[in-house]
Parts: C-alpha cells; structure tokens; sequence
C-alpha cells in the first residue's frame, strides 16, 4: 500500500517532531534522517519527489551550516526534488541563502504542521508537473525544433521554417533577410540539411568581414604566381561547395566589380581562378543573406539589380526576436543547458524574475544578444538559479503597440499572455491552465478562438 504513496523525506533532528511530522503525513511514504549522512543515504536509496528540511542538523544544531550541506548535496545529486526548508535561526538571512541555493520553498519555526503540510503538497503537485512536462517533451522529440536545430513556438518563425523546407529540395537561389542577429546561418544550414545536397559540403562565408582586394580570391580561387604570396593553387569557396550550398552571408558588402563576376558565375554556372585561363564547371547552390536594405542600395548605384534577382529567386523574411512572442524563453532555457552543462553545472535555470525580464525586453540584439547574455550569466552566476541581475535586466520593461479599440488590445493582451505562459510551460496545457489561473477548457477555448498551437 505504502509504495503507492508520494515519498517523502523529513530531515530533522528532534525525535518529538519526527514523530509528529510522520503522523501528519499520513497519505505520503515518510522516511525520516536525522542527520546529513542518513539523509543523503535516504536520498540515493528511496529518491523522494519532496523532502522537507531542518537547517539546525547536529553537530551544529545552533546553526545553519551542516542543513545548508544537506540542501547543498540534494541539489547536486537530485536537483528536481522539492526542497521546503524549515529554520529558527536569521529567517530573513536563511530564505535568501536557501532560495538562491535551490530549496522550493522556506518555512520559518515553529512549524505550523497544517500550513506546512499545504507547501509540501505544493511541491508534490509541482514535481508532478515538471515529472509530465519532461515526459511530453521526450515524447514529441523536442517538439520545439525545426529544420532540424532551430528552436521555436512562434507562428511567425514557424512559417518560415516551413517556406525554407517547402523551396530546400529546387536549385533556385534563396535570400535571407533580416537584421543581424536572427539566425540567417542556421536558416541556411538547416536549408542544406533538408535538400538533396545534403551529402555536399555547407561552405559560409562572411562577405563584409574579408577585405575587399581578398574577397575575390576568397571566392574564386586563385592559380598558383597569380599574386605575391600565391605559392599554390587554391580553390575558392564556390569551387569547395560544388555539389552543396554556398551561404553568403552579409552579401550587400560585395564591392561592384565582384558583383559582375558573381552574376557571370550564376549566368554560365562556370569560375575562373584568378590567374587562370580554363573555365571550370561548377554545381554549387547560392543562399544569401543581408541585414541591409538591397532595393535602396539599387536606387543608390551600390548593387547591380541584375545580380539582385538572381539572387533573390525566393526572399525570406525573418523576423526579430521582439516579434516571435515567447521563443525569448524557449531559446534562453535551451542556452542555460548548454553553457551550464559546459561551465558552470551548478546552475540549475533561471529565477522567475529572470524569465519574467527575458519576456520583458525588446532584444535589440536578436537571439545573437540573448545567448551573449545567457553566457555570461551563467558564468557570473553564484547560485543554482540565473537572476535578471545575472542577465543585466534588472530594468527590464515590456512594450505593447497602444491598441485603442478594447477588443484589439484584450486580444492581443491575450495572445501574448498565452504565448508566454505556453513558452514557460513548454506546451503543457495543464500546466499552462494553472499558470494562467483557468481550467483547461477555457484554455483550449482560448487556443482556439485565437488559432495558438500548444
């Protein structure tokens, strides 16, 4: 019967409390330690879901620091379990250093055993909704990505990555437009995945970051003797992607008389190295990309607008991470576990304040500022959870276009909220409800009125 029960473990060194605890909870399995050895060993041997925890554990039943050990090694050897810890000594010292080092929950003495038992079933409930939330997740295959590794839930990023699998598999040349920052490579590369030139090579290059007496040489090639320095002969990038896909990135910095021989290139599909006299055939696919406005610098003289549509076959627009409602958390948990997992493993996720201020900013940097800020944080951070100080944004304020008609502007308070809250959730919809404080057909009601996908 009793294995049927939640576990729970008490750790606490007073034999009257134990006892009394262990009646109160008499619909979980209670295990009860005394002290940090028997409470680990419990831990490892029965792995409860809830423990809660007296900061006072002998030989410093005066103190804090041998509890502090215990919360210490749950979080390092089961950092899901719901840790409510319980002491008499600095309240306001013990919560702070408590929370920041991963307990659930704080609890000040004496113990009010109804009001304790209220946290721990709490924290029962919310393990069983993370336990369900990892369990969805594993199911769907990481049900956030597309095109292979971008990661969203937006509709808006979602379309494109669909568009981008719809034209993978023709030979026409794509344009990626967007600001700095929003993923062009990884749009091209998952582009490649996804067509027949798989098997080729995926070369990228950087227009606007090679000198421009080096570009040439850069794409095309070069004999050997062609040019000072030139002591063999070197194929050029379009030479290297024959059979794959070339990614031009930044492609608006090629100088003019460059443009002219790319546009040959792409005419007669054929290259000559510098200081070569053959024409080599070439079977390479161009993708290109540019945070600049091309149509303008064709009004300007600055881009050839022939070499412009021979581009721009298929135009992609990306939009900003500001404009992909909720993918800001999605990409910010998925950043945390890589950098955590490579150089800070303390770190466990972020504060709600922290998520809370990730929502909030504009992020005039696009995903490139995010993982730049989650990078950081992670290595600054001190405790088991990234804070919105970590992260730099502690000022953090949200920003709405003004709606002055009351049904536009409670729509779009709604389809950002619900947004947001499935982006927490990772698409749980139970979850998802008790965040938002409805059932869950009001929520399904709600996904629907509004055309949202969990």
């Amino acid at each position: 019967m009793s294995e049927s029960k939640p576990k729970l473990l008490i750790v606490e060194d007073d034999e009257g409390l134990q006892a009394q605890l262990k009646w109160a909870y008499d619909d979980f399995q209670v295990i009860v330690a005394g002290d940090r050895a028997s409470a680990i060993a419990a831990l490892r041997a029965e792995e409860p879901l809830v423990v809660t925890l007296d900061l006072g554990l002998p030989p410093d039943p005066d103190g804090t620091s041998e509890g502090f050990a215990v919360l210490d090694e749950i979080m390092a050897l089961k950092p899901d379990t719901k840790v409510i810890v319980a002491s008499g000594h600095g309240a306001r010292e013990s919560v702070l250093t408590a929370i920041d080092r991963g307990a659930y929950d704080f609890y000040h003495k004496p113990v009010d055993i109804e009001q304790l038992g209220l946290i721990v079933r709490r924290a029962l409930n919310l393990h069983r909704i993370e336990a369900e939330n990892r369990m969805l997740a594993d199911k769907a295959g990481e049900g956030n990505r597309v095109l292979g590794s971008l990661i969203t839930a937006a509709p808006e990023m979602v379309r494109v990555a669909r568009m981008i699998e719809r034209v993978a598999n023709t030979n026409v040349s794509v344009m990626l437009l967007g600001a700095s920052g929003t993923g062009k490579e990884l749009l091209a590369r998952g582009l490649h995945d996804e067509s027949g030139r798989r098997g080729g090579n995926f070369v990228a290059i950087n227009c606007a970051a090679i000198p421009e007496n080096l570009l040439e040489s850069e794409l095309f090639g070069h004999e050997r003797g062609a040019f000072t320095g030139a002591v063999k002969t070197t194929e050029g990038k379009i030479e290297q992607a024959s059979g794959g896909t070339l990614f031009l990135d930044e492609v608006g910095d090629i100088p003019l008389p460059l443009q002219v021989k790319l546009l040959r290139f792409l005419q007669e599909r054929q290259i000559e190295r510098i200081g070569g006299r053959k024409a080599i055939e070439v079977d390479t696919r161009i993708v290109c990309a540019t945070h600049q406005d091309l149509e303008a610098m064709i009004a300007a003289g600055r881009f050839r607008e022939d070499l412009f549509y021979r581009l721009a076959e298929i135009v992609v627009k990306i939009p900003g991470l500001a404009d992909r409602p909720g993918d800001a958390v999605l990409l910010a948990k998925a950043f945390l576990t890589r950098f955590a997992g490579e150089m800070n493993p303390q770190v466990k996720g972020f504060a709600p304040h922290a998520l809370a201020a990730i929502d909030a900013w504009p992020w005039p940097g696009n995903v490139r500022e995010l993982e730049n800020r989650v990078k950081r944080a992670v290595i600054m951070a001190d405790g088991k959870l990234v804070s919105a100080a970590d992260l730099d944004l502690e000022s953090a304020v949200g920003s709405e276009p003004e709606a002055l008609n009351i049904k536009t502007a409670r729509e779009q308070s709604d389809r950002k909220v619900i947004r947001h809250a499935l982006a927490r959730t990772e698409g749980n919809i139970s979850s998802t409800a008790k965040l938002l404080g409805i059932s869950r057909p009001t929520l399904y009601d709600l996904l629907k009125q509004y055309d949202l996908q969990a």
